[in-house]
């Protein structure tokens, strides 16, 4: 394939990873958004193939089927409940991945075209290499951080410890200076040494966020998965690569401010101190509580039928209780009883972002019934029912009213100023944020305290 062709396609993979995007951003045309991205991959990837320096067919070919074949699998076996993990695992691959082109470039650097006449990289290819190796080195160990806290393998609690934030700094120099060095004198002792650093630098920056904020976090690994690709392909001198890598990188800085500012926080207050964790037990109210007004299906199931209104915001208990098609079926039934059903989405709702829009997406609840915070925040206070199913913090009204709260300001679905609220939580325990929910208490709330899904199917069951 002649230089100008090769061109030409990664500029078309290109302009199809761009539609990707443009797609992905609403769940009515994200189907037709991955078809794009898949046409574009294949392109690159062709295209990348026919490339006169690719030889070694056989053993691209072997990889190709033996990563398709794990992948296929893990696309028909991962639950949507799991799926924020997941994209950790993915972050973690992209970020590996990295830093092993990095490694092979960096000692044979002839072979992708970036050594200069005595047969060494190249100095600009130098500073590129560092920059893809550091941030692909962090993004690997971070998202492996990132993927144990949310499987449940380490706690979800943020880990810290004195001297923490100064100890990073001083890392963080190190691999700088580790930068220069390799810049300067391109041996393999600066090379590791900075890899190395920058593996133990993405653990020590994620151990301390906790679970409240971990969608920023998937979303700034997202980021820096895709720096690292566009690092290493100034590198490698790749076209497709660097764009690829700019929009993943660019987008997922973006979404990170977005879910910053869903939550009142700043970039850096996340990292320098992420807070929240592990949800407590999964129990009812323990005695010596303070009273709540607890209810049963048959109850909830009497209100919502005798509401003219009822909107449903769902949270992370209903994606790990799978209850999305049971909380459809509900919607669909209240319907045919003539009340108007809408859903309430908060930016920051899940693990991820965009985790319930994805869950409604399955359970095929209809894309102008779901809104935004910002869209549908005025209606509650003109709303006979809001059904909170499994969401917690981002419906606490302390983040308006309490000064004192660790998330005050934050920006929350209002749902206390709905005339009911149904409440359904397998106990009183505090969100990821670890901070008392007063909603629990107010006396137009009612708490159902069961399985988000056992519960749905129970009112589902008094429904019919």
């Amino acid at each position: 394939m002649t230089a100008n062709l090769a061109a030409l396609a990664y500029v078309s993979a290109s302009v199809l990873f761009i539609m990707a995007l443009r797609g992905l951003s609403s769940p009515e045309t994200a189907r037709m958004g991955n078809v794009y991205g898949i046409a574009g991959m294949v392109i690159a990837i062709l295209t990348t193939l026919a490339t006169p320096g690719v030889v070694s067919y056989a053993e691209i070919l072997a990889a190709l089927v033996i990563g398709g074949a794990i992948g296929t699998v893990i696309a028909q076996r991962i639950e949507m409940a799991s799926m924020p993990q997941l994209v950790a695992a993915f972050h973690s691959l992209v970020g590996l991945a990295a830093v092993l082109v990095a490694a092979a470039a960096f000692y044979n650097p002839a072979a992708y075209g970036i050594a200069d006449a005595a047969g060494a990289l190249k100095f600009v290819s130098r500073i590129e290499m560092s920059l893809g190796t550091v941030i692909g080195a962090i993004t690997f160990s971070g998202s492996i951080v990132a993927f144990a806290k949310l499987q449940g393998l380490v706690s979800g609690n943020p880990v810290v410890f004195p001297g923490q934030h100064l100890l990073n700094l001083f890392l963080g120099l190190v691999i700088v200076g580790m930068g220069v060095l390799f810049t300067m004198d391109a041996v393999p002792m600066w090379f590791w040494a900075m890899a190395v650093l920058a593996f133990l630098i993405g653990f020590l920056i994620i151990i301390p966020i906790g679970g409240a904020d971990m969608p920023v976090v998937i979303s700034m690994l997202n980021s820096y998965s895709g720096w690292a690709a566009a690092g290493i392909g100034f590198t490698l001198e790749n076209t497709a690569l660097i764009v690829t890598g700019a929009l993943v990188g660019s987008s997922g800085a973006i979404l990170s401010y977005i879910m910053c500012k869903a939550m009142n926080r700043s970039f850096f207050s996340v990292i320098l101190g992420g807070f929240g964790g592990d949800a407590g037990p999964a129990a009812g109210p323990a005695a010596g509580e303070k009273p709540v007004k607890a209810g049963a299906a048959e109850d909830a199931a009497f209100i919502m039928r005798n509401a003219g209104k009822v909107i449903i915001v769902p949270g992370y208990g209903m994606a790990v209780a799978q209850a999305q098609h049971a909380l459809r079926e509900l919607g669909d039934l209240l319907k045919t009883e003539g009340v108007e059903v809408s859903y309430a989405v908060h930016p920051v709702a899940g693990r991820m972002p965009g985790h319930m829009n994805v869950l409604l997406a399955e359970a095929s609840v209809p894309y102008d019934e779901v809104f935004e915070l910002d869209a549908i925040n005025s209606e509650f206070s003109t709303t006979d029912v809001a059904f909170v199913i499994g969401a917690n913090d981002v419906t606490n009204p302390a983040a308006r009213d309490d000064p004192g709260s660790p998330i005050y300001g934050m920006p929350i679905l209002d749902v206390d100023k709905a005339r009911t609220v149904l409440f359904v939580k397998r106990s009183l325990s505090p969100g990821y944020a670890g901070v008392d929910n007063a909603l629990f208490y107010r006396d137009n709330t009612m708490m159902l305290f069961a399985d988000a899904k056992k519960m749905c199917d129970d009112i589902v069951k008094a429904l019919g």
